[in-house]
């Protein structure tokens, strides 16, 4: 093999170890940003000018993942809706679920009509749209928000969000997770080497990866990853910084780690439908989706701020800059590692050339925008 494909090969690896590290509950942190009184009332009133109500009431079931169960903000947000959805004649029990792989599982076996979950988890339901968390497929809060245009604006993607019997209805931005390490001398790649880090024992392939790299995998789940990593029993994971005060992150990086100024994967949530059964009773489906989608993308700009807000809560001392060059070498193995997992089906090829469409529209004369690779 040339010298030149094992780098860029190990380089993908490297990046598929750091993307496994990722725990998607810590974006149901108990401090997230609370919407304000009255807001979803008014939010009802300006999409009622858009949409009238059912001809008949709708009586559906929605699993909710949330970490903190009824008590919490993801569930809380799901009850505010829920009452507001009468409006349109629409009735939703929530059925809460602290554990997001039941959540799915459960909405999988019809015990619900809809879900919400992290989109990393959606992809089981729908490969193209679950395939938006790419690492390092977008690289800023712009690139995310251009992508959900496309995704959610667009009549021409609309039914991309479609899967046999399941629709993607919903996407939101949850912030971008990052690199933390507990000691700042893991500043780079080949430092990773011998080192602990967590991964999501749903997803076998992590392990195989972080072998494959030299880390030691350590299997953990949305209930203890922290807590690992915070009691030092793993010296890596990947996290929002959302995560950081909630989950008491300080605590693993103690007075020697550090967090990498620069995002691995931008993290989005999904609401999925079983479309089969509720089209049979809504015929405008469809139309009244598109509108809902659209209306959403109008307050994507408020959800990106209070995600920056809670970003700067992050003390300045934890953050550890990224050099150019070797920015540039992260970029080129997440490539490699998306060129890697596209080839291997867990990516989806038409969301992939979506997304170098979005960097290539920020930043012309990158040199992939010259490549056709993706």
């Amino acid at each position: 093999m040339h010298p030149r494909s094992r780098s860029t090969r190990a380089l993908a690896q490297a990046a598929l170890v750091l993307a496994s590290a990722f725990a998607p509950a810590a974006v149901q942190a108990q401090d997230l940003p609370k919407m304000p009184p009255g807001m979803m009332n008014k939010l009802s009133e300006q999409l009622m000018k858009e949409m009238k109500p059912l001809d008949k009431p709708l009586h559906v079931k929605v699993c909710i993942f949330d970490i903190m169960g009824r008590a919490g903000p993801v569930y809380g947000i799901a009850q505010d809706i829920a009452i507001e959805a009468r409006k349109w004649n629409l009735y939703v029990e929530l059925l809460p679920f602290t554990n997001e792989g039941v959540a799915a599982e459960s909405f999988r076996t019809g015990q619900c009509e809809g879900v919400a979950i992290t989109t990393l988890r959606a992809r089981m339901f729908n490969p193209f749209m679950g395939s938006l968390d790419a690492v390092g497929a977008l690289p800023t809060y712009e690139h995310v928000k251009t992508a959900l245009q496309v995704l959610m604006g667009s009549e021409k993607t609309y039914p991309l969000s479609i899967s046999g019997k399941y629709q993607v209805v919903g996407l939101a931005p949850l912030g971008a997770a990052y690199v933390m390490v507990n000691d700042r001398s893991i500043n780079s790649i080949e430092k990773a080497a011998g080192k602990k880090v967590a991964v999501m024992d749903w997803d076998k392939s992590q392990a195989k990866m972080i072998q494959q790299l030299g880390a030691q995998p350590v299997p953990s789940d949305i209930t203890n990853f922290a807590q690992k990593f915070n009691n030092g029993v793993v010296d890596i994971i990947a996290a929002p910084a959302l995560a950081f005060a909630p989950l008491e992150l300080y605590r693993g990086l103690g007075t020697k780690g550090g967090v990498y100024k620069m995002p691995l994967i931008n993290v989005t949530g999904s609401a999925v439908i079983n479309r089969e059964r509720i089209e049979k009773e809504v015929p405008d489906l469809d139309d009244r989706l598109m509108k809902m989608r659209k209306f959403g993308l109008q307050y994507v700009d408020q959800a990106i701020a209070a995600i920056r807000q809670i970003e700067k809560q992050v003390p300045n001392q934890y953050w550890m800059d990224v050099s150019a060059p070797d920015q540039e070498k992260y970029n080129v193995m997440m490539q490699q590692a998306r060129l890697q997992l596209t080839a291997e089906g867990v990516y989806d090829p038409r969301m992939m050339g979506i997304l170098k469409r979005v960097r290539c529209h920020h930043n012309p004369k990158a040199a992939e925008c010259s490549t056709q690779d993706e």
